[in-house]
C-alpha cells in the first residue's frame, strides 16, 4: 500500500492539511502510524475516510455526528437502523431550519418593502422594528 503525505492526502480529498490534523486530533481519523523518523504514512483508506467526512459536512452533519456515523461505519455488527435514525434526527432539524429560514425571510421582505431607502435613519421601519421587537412574533 503506497503511503502519502498529509499534504497529498489533504489534496487528494480537497480538505487542507490543518483539517486533517485537526479531523486527526478529534479521533475522526484513525491513529496513523510514524516512519522511525516520526513521519506520518497515511494511505488511501484516510483519502476515502476524509471524502466521508467531507460530504457528510455537506449534508449538515456536525462533527459529533459524523464521529457517530464513522463508529457506524467501522462497525461491522452496527444496524442501518442505527444510521436512518440519525440521519432522520438530522431530517428533522433540517426541516426546523427551513421552516424558521422562511420565517426569516418573510420578515426581511416586509420590512425592506416598507423602507424607502431615503432621508434619514430616524423613522426608519426597520430600525423601529428592530428597536421593538415586533418581528419576534
Amino acid at each position: 500500500m503506497k503511503s502519502l503525505t498529509r499534504g497529498q492526502v489533504a489534496r487528494a480529498s480537497g480538505v487542507g492539511a490543518e483539517t486533517v490534523r485537526f479531523y486527526e486530533s478529534e479521533g475522526l481519523l484513525p491513529p496513523i502510524p510514524r516512519s522511525s523518523s516520526g513521519y506520518r504514512y497515511y494511505t488511501e483508506d484516510t483519502v476515502q475516510r476524509l471524502n466521508f467526512i467531507r460530504r457528510a459536512k455537506k449534508l449538515g452533519f456536525n462533527l459529533k455526528e459524523i464521529k457517530e456515523l464513522l463508529s457506524l461505519h467501522d462497525n461491522p455488527h452496527a444496524s442501518r437502523a442505527a444510521v436512518k435514525t440519525l440521519t432522520e434526527t438530522k431530517l428533522t432539524e433540517i426541516e426546523k431550519r427551513i421552516v424558521d429560514l422562511q420565517r426569516m425571510r418573510e420578515v426581511l421582505a416586509h420590512l425592506a418593502a416598507e423602507c424607502s431607502g431615503e432621508g434619514p435613519i430616524s423613522g426608519c421601519p426597520i430600525i423601529q422594528t428592530l428597536e421593538s421587537g415586533e418581528s419576534e412574533e
